[in-house]
């Protein structure tokens, strides 16, 4: 009886004893990525903290590094963002709470449901490959601040839509008669 429990407490402990050791080289080997990491990050902040300025920030880019800033960038970019807001978030909630509280549940309401759920998971390529074919070709808008922040509502238009409809699901019975009172 004894020799038979003999090889098996060996297999117990070679394999605690492998298991340790891989343990051991998995943190090992995170803990070299993130002293990598954390010398990369500090040799970064070393040599660019010093050239941020004031004047960075209120600078168009230039060809003379002393020169160049990023305002184009941060002021293009929130141009972008304020378009996309401004076309996504209304008329995202405004469909929400058509599908949600007013659209009759028919094949046709399902269909429309089916089709934003599977918008939702499109890669955003084909969001910008329609884009280029619809807005700057057919619609002539060119590369245009319109035509990026009418892309990216496109992109998020599905998770308003989906956001929206599970908060009205959200909102308890009660609470909706109370306000109609």
């Amino acid at each position: 009886m004894n020799n038979q429990r003999d090889p098996i407490l060996k297999g117990i402990r070679r394999r605690k004893a492998v298991d340790f050791l891989f343990s051991l080289a998995g943190l090992l080997s995170l803990l070299f990525a993130l002293v990598t990491l954390l010398a990369l990050v500090v040799d970064l902040a070393m040599t660019g903290v010093p050239r941020i300025t004031a004047e960075f920030f209120v600078n168009f880019p230039s060809r003379f590094p002393e020169k160049a800033g990023i305002l184009s960038a941060w002021v293009g970019s929130l141009c972008v963002m304020l378009t996309t807001a401004c076309c996504a978030i209304p008329l995202g909630v405004a469909s929400g709470i058509y599908l949600e509280e007013y659209a009759p549940k028919n094949w046709l309401t399902q269909l429309i449901e089916l089709n934003i759920i599977n918008l939702a998971g499109i890669p955003s390529i084909t969001f910008g490959l329609m884009a280029l074919g619809i807005f700057v070709y057919k619609f002539e808008f060119g590369q245009s601040i319109l035509t990026a922040g009418l892309t990216l509502g496109l992109l998020v238009l599905p998770i308003i839509i989906v956001t929206t409809r599970e908060s009205i699901r959200a909102i308890p019975n009660l609470i909706r008669e109370a306000s109609y009172a």
